[in-house]
This record gives structure tokens, sequence and C-alpha cells, in this order.
């Protein structure tokens, strides 16, 4: 099936658009290149922004680049202020529908607070790739 140049397949129907991201001063980026060729692999479109961004940055790329998923991995220990910064700024901006996803170094009792931001799902390191697409596809199907 051939694709349109905005990612619209023969049958109609949009590729999943994934924004991976690395918020703060974190340089480490192996973890989250892995995750982007995995969604790619999987069929999605996936916009990686690149090292050092801030929770701004992230938003207005997502925005500009309308995509169905932020996906965020860090390593920093900064995930506690970043990732629930990311969520307030969608909501200012009326951009909550975006699902958002985290990774990387998050110790376990971090998790709840930031689910309670409106991370949906946090992906610890030794996770599956396959893990991470099903969920998208998941959350997205309903």
């Amino acid at each position: 099936m051939g694709e349109d140049r905005k990612g619209v397949n023969s049958a109609g129907k949009r590729r999943i658009r994934v924004l991976a991201a690395k918020p703060g001063l974190d340089g480490h980026d192996r973890g989250i290149k892995i995750v982007a060729r995995a969604l790619m692999d999987a069929g999605m479109e996936v916009v990686y922004t690149g090292i050092r961004q801030t929770p701004e940055n992230i938003v207005d790329a997502a925005i500009e680049e309308d995509v169905d998923v932020i996906a965020m991995s860090i390593l920093s220990g900064a995930h506690d202020h970043l990732f629930p910064r990311v969520m307030e700024l969608l909501r200012e901006r009326g951009a909550e529908d975006i699902l958002v996803i985290g990774g990387g170094i998050i110790p376990d009792e971090d998790i709840p607070a930031l689910k309670k931001a409106g991370i949906a799902e946090i992906f610890g390191p030794g996770t599956v790739t396959g893990e991470v697409i099903d969920f998208i596809r998941d959350r997205l199907a309903g």
C-alpha cells in the first residue's frame, strides 16, 4: 500500500505520528533512538527532536508536527519536574489529547506521581520495544 506525503496510506488511514524527545540536560540518547527505530519499523512516523529539549520545545514541536504521541526518555533524574511540565503545557495549549509516555531511569516510587500528572505509562530499562508499540496502538485504537 502506498502513502502520500502526509503519511496517509491507500486505505485512507493516517500513520501514527510520534514525537521522540529528550527533555532536560540529559545527553544520552541511545535508548530513545532504539525506541524510535522500533516505532518506525512498526510503521509509525517518528520525529526526533534531539537532546537537551525544554518542555516548551517539546510541546511546540508536538503541536507543530501534529503528533499523536510524545515519547520522552530521561536519565538525569529531572523527570519529576520535566514530565509534569510537559503535561501542564499540553493542557494550557489545548493539546491534552496527545498520548504521553516516558522512559529511562525512573525510580518505581516516582511513577504514581507521574501517572497522576498525566503520563500514560512509564517504560523502564529492559522494556521490550514491542511492549511500547503495543501500548501505543492499544491506547490509540480505543
